[in-house]
């Protein structure tokens, strides 16, 4: 269970950006934590990205510097606020992830960072469906989210992480196989890679 630690991250920025920070520091950094997901994907000015769950913005801040067609959707306003703020040059949209406002075969790319493991497991499956379906043939859906580690040293770590900042669902997520719920939902999946002594794992899922 979370302390008070994750609502405290939520209702300001300056700790949830300094927490990023901190824990990026295990993969070379932000700028290369946020690189990650993306690794191998050809972008262009006109390719139509859909930021999942894009929070304050911290993504779609480098995305935007790969394509003019960013969409942001979150379902708290006050996150959209900032995103907005912070980062003008994107199109945001209020909505849950597991019901998005957007017609069928939309986004050529759908990326998520860290946000999937906030999720129930039904959400979780709502959400790969909704992906699938906004996602244009071809399409990519790309994340990056936690992982069991595989290197041990990284557990403990991981385990102050998580008391500290995150709830049950993270925990559970831990134990989810996401390449098999992406393939049982119609995405072609490669094995994930894994970084940070196997704590994060990429994935990209091709509808």
């Amino acid at each position: 269970m979370a302390t008070i630690f994750r609502d405290w991250s939520y209702r300001y920025q300056w700790l949830y950006d300094g927490v990023s920070r901190l824990a990026a520091l295990s993969v070379g950094g932000e700028g290369h934590f946020r690189q990650l997901a993306l690794q191998g994907l050809t972008l262009h000015s006109d390719t139509q990205i859909l930021d999942l769950c894009c929070g304050s913005g911290q993504a779609t801040e480098f995305l935007v510097k790969l394509s003019q067609n960013v969409t942001g959707l979150d379902a708290s306003p006050l996150s959209l606020q900032r995103a907005r703020q912070d980062v003008p040059n994107a199109t945001y949209v209020e909505a849950f992830a597991e019901d998005m406002p957007f017609t069928d075969n939309l986004f050529d790319v759908v990326h998520t960072s860290a946000a999937l493991h906030e999720m129930q497991p039904e959400q979780l499956r709502k959400i790969i469906q909704e992906v699938y379906r906004v996602l244009k043939p071809g399409g990519v859906f790309t994340l990056v989210d936690f992982h069991p580690p595989t290197n041990r040293i990284f557990w403990p770590g991981l385990s102050v992480f998580f008391w500290w900042f995150e709830t049950e669902t993270a925990w559970e997520f831990l134990k989810t196989d996401l390449p098999g719920l992406l393939r049982e939902n119609g995405f072609e999946v490669n094995a994930p890679s894994l970084y940070a002594g196997g704590s994060l794992q990429v994935i990209q899922a091709r509808k």
